[in-house]
C-alpha cells in the first residue's frame, strides 16, 4: 500500500495530535560518548553472540564506541510504549503502531539526520515514511521491516495454506483433524487488523479498504470474526520463545508469526515453513527512536549510525528473517547471502499493510474506530 508510505498520509495523525506536538530540540553537534546505552528492542534485534556466536553486532560497537549496550526486550508494541513512558531508556525499536503514540506523548524527539552520515543510504521507500515522519521531522532511523507471515507445520500441511481461513474459520485441516486448539493468534490489539485484512477478501461487501481504518459496521464484523476465532485458539501468543515451544511441543500447527520464529524452528530442524496467503499480510516497519529524556544521547547517535552499517543490517535481517532498510545490505552480509533479501521479501514492499495506529478520524474523511476501542475490545475477546 504505497499510500501508507507517503508522509501525507500522516496528516490525520498530525491533526489529531495538534496542540500536543511541540517543536522539540534536536542535537546539533555530537559530544563525548557517555559509556552506556539502554535500548528497548524486539527479541532478536540486538544480538551479541550469546544466542549464536555468528550473530554479533554489539561487541564491535562497544569496543569502537566505548558504549556498553544494555537491552530490554519487549514482546508487544504496547509493552514498548509502557517501558518508554516509564523512562530510563535511550532508544526503542518501535513499530508503526507505537511510533506515533510515542511522538504524541513527547516520549521521543526528532533526530538530526545530518549527524548520521549513513542516513542517505536508507531505502528511499522508507526515508519519509508516515509512521515516524511528522511535519517534515524524522523521529528516528529505519531499522528493519517485514511481513506477519502464516507459519505452519509442514507435516499437517504438505502444501502451503493459500488462505488465512485456516486460523480464522473452524475446519478440518489436511491431516483430517480439526483446527480447534491447534492454531494461535497474536496477543495484541493490532491483531484486529489481521482479521480485517482477511475480511477484505472474505467479505468484500464490507468495503474495507484499509485494515487500520474501520467504520463501525466494518469493525463490528471484524470483532465478530475474532469472537468466533476464540474457540479455535489454543493460546494467544506474544512471547516469541513461547510460540516456538508451542510449535515444538504443544501441537500448534498454524499461526500468524514473525520470520524470527520461523528461522528459529527451521534451525532446530522442526517441520515448519511460512507463507503469505492470497489475502496478503499485515507487517511492520520498525524505527529506532531517540528518547526525549535520553541520558546517553551521544552513545545513542553512535548506535543510530552503527545500525545502518550494511553488514549489520544484513546480519540482523539474516537472524530475524526481516528485510534491511539499507539496500546495500543485500550484498554486504555473508550471513544473509546473495538471495537473502529476495527470500525475505524485499520486492513485496507494496503488498504489505504496515502497522499503524488506528485513529478516530479516517484518513479519507469520516469517523473510524480509534485504537482505544481496539484495546478494550480485544481484551474482551481474549477473555471471553
Amino acid at each position: 500500500m504505497k499510500s501508507i508510505l507517503r508522509t501525507g498520509t500522516a496528516l490525520s495523525m498530525v491533526v489529531l495530535f495538534t496542540g500536543q506536538l511541540m517543536a522539540q530540540d534536536m542535537m546539533t553537534t555530537l559530544g563525548t560518548n557517555e559509556g552506556e546505552l539502554n535500548i528497548v528492542a524486539w527479541p532478536g534485534y540486538i544480538e551479541r553472540g550469546e544466542s549464536d556466536p555468528g550473530y554479533d553486532w554489539v561487541t564491535a560497537f562497544e569496543k569502537d564506541s566505548g558504549c556498553k549496550v544494555n537491552v530490554k526486550t519487549a514482546a508487544t508494541s504496547d509493552e514498548m510504549v509502557t517501558l518508554m513512558n516509564g523512562g530510563g531508556f535511550d532508544l526503542v525499536t518501535a513499530s508503526g503502531d507505537a511510533s506515533l503514540r510515542l511522538v504524541a506523548g513527547k516520549k521521543v524527539v526528532p533526530v538530526n539526520t545530518d549527524l548520521i552520515p549513513s542516513w542517505s543510504t536508507v531505502d528511499e521507500r522508507l526515508q519519509n515514511a508516515a509512521w515516524y515522519t511528522v511535519d517534515g521531522q524524522h523521529y528516528g532511523v529505519p531499522y528493519q521491516w517485514g511481513p506477519n507471515v502464516l507459519m505452519y507445520n509442514t507435516t499437517t500441511f504438505p502444501t502451503a495454506p493459500t488462505s488465512w481461513n485456516v486460523v480464522f474459520e473452524k475446519m478440518d485441516l489436511p491431516d483430517g483433524k480439526t483446527n480447534e486448539g491447534r492454531v494461535q493468534a497474536y496477543d495484541g490489539p493490532i491483531y484486529i487488523a489481521d482479521a480485517a485484512n482477511y475480511l477484505m477478501t472474505a467479505k468484500p461487501e464490507l468495503g474495507i479498504k484499509d485494515p487500520y481504518q474501520l467504520n463501525e459496521e466494518q469493525y463490528a464484523a471484524t470483532i465478530e470474526l475474532l469472537k468466533g476465532q476464540r474457540a479455535l485458539i489454543g493460546r494467544y501468543w506474544h512471547d516469541a520463545a513461547v510460540q516456538v515451544d508451542d510449535f515444538t511441543n504443544e501441537g500448534v500447527v498454524a499461526s500468524g508469526s514473525w520470520p524470527y520464529q520461523v528461522n528459529t524452528l527451521i534451525a532446530a530442524e522442526q517441520p515448519v515453513a511460512s507463507t503469505i496467503p492470497a489475502e496478503g499480510a499485515t507487517g511492520w516497519a520498525d524505527t529506532t527512536m531517540l528518547a526525549a529524556d535520553a541520558a546517553h544521547p551521544n552513545c545513542a547517535y553512535a548506535w543510530l549510525e552503527h545500525s545502518l552499517d550494511p553488514k549489520v543490517q544484513g546480519d540482523v535481517a539474516a537472524w530475524f528473517g526481516s528485510v534491511p532498510t539499507v539496500p546495500a545490505a543485500c550484498t554486504a552480509s555473508e550471513l544473509l547471502g546473495e538471495t537473502g533479501c529476495a527470500t525475505n521479501g524485499f520486492d513485496n514492499f507494496d503488498k504489505i499493510k504496515f502497522w499503524k495506529t488506528p485513529t478516530a478520524q479516517c484518513e479519507g474523511g469520516g469517523e473510524c474506530v480509534p485504537y482505544s476501542r481496539w484495546v478494550s475490545d480485544y481484551i474482551a475477546v481474549m477473555g471471553s
